[in-house]
């Protein structure tokens, strides 16, 4: 999913275009299709009757999308769902091969800046964070039930927080006090767990403990190794399969996968990860930690 404004060009747009190398004809499936940015400028550059498959577990990101990618009319198909079920819905919709699939992990700025469910460290949201807010425990759900062990493990495995024990601690206190409800709840625990002297200049001390909790409560990690497998074999011969994650565990779990395809009819095109440039961080500095790795299905001899 994107992380710019609907009227913004989504993260290393350019790059996703060159490198997937969307064909005329066949499919293209986007797993994230979030605002519908990269599957704009893929279903453009591909042209001619080349349909696009667009999924994503947020309702409300699939209107948005339906909005932008209406100028296609029957080219695109969307459908609600989570990219661990990948196959199953390719095969839904019809599609038993693509020429290109794309994965985008990051949120979009509708999640971030209007969805009204606590991805923003900013106001009183309820606390949420479910991409789907359909399905699952939402995020205050899981920080009144876990231990102070349990959150620590969630800050530490997903978030990398090096203040994890003490945030755990302090949201375990605060419970015994009035239950953790809103976004501003957890910014507040986070204040006074962690030392101000270790508060970053860069960045929200409370991003790495927000990246953790919404990761848990989506259960991300294990959705992204389940899917990728599938996107792999989706693709056609000399087809792309291109993963943007923003979270070195995330860019772990896919590196691994690309890996252990390798030699068993798929290459990866770069060992390192494509970065944004300059030029972009400069104007979309959520770009920053955007990471591009391409897998391609060898063409057949």
């Amino acid at each position: 999913m994107s992380h710019t404004r609907v009227s913004h060009t989504p993260v290393l747009a350019d790059e996703v275009t060159f490198l997937l190398r969307p064909r005329r004809g066949g499919w293209l499936v986007d797993g994230t299709v979030g605002m519908g940015g990269h599957a704009e400028q893929l279903l453009e550059r591909a042209g001619g009757d080349t349909r696009l498959l667009g999924i994503d577990r947020d309702p409300d990101a699939l209107v948005r999308a339906a909005r932008r990618l209406a100028r296609f009319g029957a080219r695109v198909v969307l459908g609600h769902g989570s990219f661990r079920h990948l196959g199953a819905l390719a095969s839904r919709a019809g599609v038993e091969h693509a020429t290109a699939v794309l994965l985008d992990l990051g949120l979009s700025s509708y999640q971030i800046d209007e969805s009204g469910r606590g991805f923003s460290f900013q106001g009183a949201e309820p606390l949420d964070m479910r991409f789907d807010p359909t399905e699952g425990r939402t995020a205050a759900e899981l920080l009144s039930r876990l231990t102070a062990e349990e959150i620590a493990r969630v800050l530490i495995e997903f978030g990398e927080e090096r203040h994890a024990h003490r945030i755990a601690r302090a949201l375990v206190e605060q419970r015994r006090r009035a239950p953790v409800r809103t976004a501003a709840d957890l910014v507040s625990v986070v204040k006074r767990a962690v030392p101000r002297a270790a508060w970053s200049k860069r960045t929200h001390v409370a991003t790495r403990t927000f990246q953790a909790v919404r990761m848990a409560v989506n259960d991300e990690p294990d959705a992204l190794a389940e899917a990728l497998p599938q996107a792999a074999a989706l693709l056609e011969d000399g087809g792309r399969l291109g993963v943007i994650s923003f979270h070195s565990g995330e860019d772990r779990v896919v590196k691994r996968a690309f890996r252990s395809l390798a030699g068993r009819g798929f290459v990866e095109l770069e060992p390192s990860p494509v970065t944004a440039g300059r030029e972009e961080t400069a104007h979309n500095p959520r770009a920053r930690s955007a990471k591009l790795r391409v897998l391609a299905r060898q063409e057949a001899a």
